[in-house]
């Protein structure tokens, strides 16, 4: 059986490593796990991976190890990430790392549910069957090997779901320091580095929406497609758009203001750049249904508004870079302004 690798984050597609992430181990492989046919999961933890247990009683054979902001940490808790660790190869005093590790995902937990970006339930689903799958395994498969080593699927996914959550935090705390930039401040730095005020390129762009009513997804998501990709086959300009839309049932055109390009939305930049003015980008499946993007219009500018923008972009891209420093020390900053009572 392949190796089931947990070094580095693998199984999420935009994972901040952390400390108590795990970067920090030898891997976890699947001779490490005794796959049987049974074993259907624990129930003594939550979605989040944390035993609910009042902060002043405790289970049966439970002992509370930590409270963290009201929030307690049990002796079941600390098991279930000490054989996590003992997966990943971690070694040293498992428990007491265990304990560190379960405060910092409350720490991380309680912010992302304080800024409502708590990874939902269906994207830890999904991350979970992507690491199954990544591991020519299913998600029953998974399920039952977590069980075995004293994990749980449980413990498992609000691992995950720490994971995915914190990543949306730090981005979230790294955009709103970068984007504080003024365009004083950032033709300063141009004049400093002695560049030239850069340009970009500035859109205008027509979204075409089929919609599809959520509880009908199932039924009629094939059907918006072919009549999407009907309808790019039609286009021969945005002036035609909405008269060619108003023949159709359930059909959205939004025309879009001024978009300069470090502020297309990341779904759909590379599609926009690489679409000549006057055709669209292929069809995409959305929340919303069905959508495809005209280019309209494309010219170059070189303005104070494009100055800034361009100027944020490339710290948005240095985050790669800093974003452990920023998740580091943001997790310290929670760290100074909590309440943990140890037990």
């Amino acid at each position: 059986m392949p190796a089931m690798v947990l070094a580095g984050c693998v199984v999420l597609s935009a994972c901040v490593q952390s400390s108590g992430g795990l970067d920090d181990g030898e891997g976890l492989t699947a001779s490490d796990l005794e796959l049987s046919e049974d074993g259907q999961g624990d129930d003594a933890a939550n979605q989040d991976g944390i035993t609910k247990v009042a902060p002043t009683v405790t289970q049966k054979g439970t002992t509370i190890r930590a409270v963290v902001n009201g929030q307690p940490i049990t002796s079941y808790d600390v098991q279930r990430r000490a054989a996590f660790l003992r997966l990943r190869r971690v070694g040293g005093d498992r428990n007491a790392r265990a304990l560190n590790e379960l405060v910092e995902q409350l720490l991380k937990l309680q912010e992302a549910e304080r800024l409502s970006l708590v990874a939902s339930n269906s994207i830890i689903d999904r991350a979970f069957a992507d690491f199954a799958k990544s591991n020519r395994l299913s998600p029953a498969q998974l399920s039952n090997a977590l069980n075995q080593a004293g994990v749980t699927p449980r413990h498992f996914r609000g691992f995950l779901r720490t994971q995915i959550s914190w990543q949306q935090v730090v981005g979230r705390r790294f955009q709103s320091e970068t984007t504080q930039m003024s365009q004083t401040a950032a033709l300063s730095t141009i004049r400093k580095s002695g560049e030239e005020k850069p340009e970009t390129r500035e859109y205008q762009l027509q979204q075409v929406i089929f919609v599809v009513p959520q509880a009908r997804r199932e039924q009629l998501l094939r059907q918006r497609q072919t009549e999407a990709r009907a309808f790019r086959q039609r286009f021969s300009s945005c002036q035609e758009t909405i008269e060619f839309a108003k023949q159709l049932t359930d059909v959205t055109v939004r025309d879009l203001n001024r978009v300069l390009e470090p502020e297309l939305p990341q779904r759909w930049k590379e599609e926009i750049t690489s679409t000549q003015v006057g055709e669209t980008t292929p069809i995409k499946d959305t929340e919303r249904g069905v959508e495809f993007i005209a280019v309209c219009s494309v010219r170059s500018v070189s303005d104070d508004r494009a100055a800034q923008l361009v100027t944020q972009s490339k710290e948005f891209e240095s985050f790669n870079e800093t974003g452990d420093k920023v998740a580091s020390d943001y997790l310290k900053e929670l760290r100074e302004n909590a309440t943990i009572v140890y037990r």
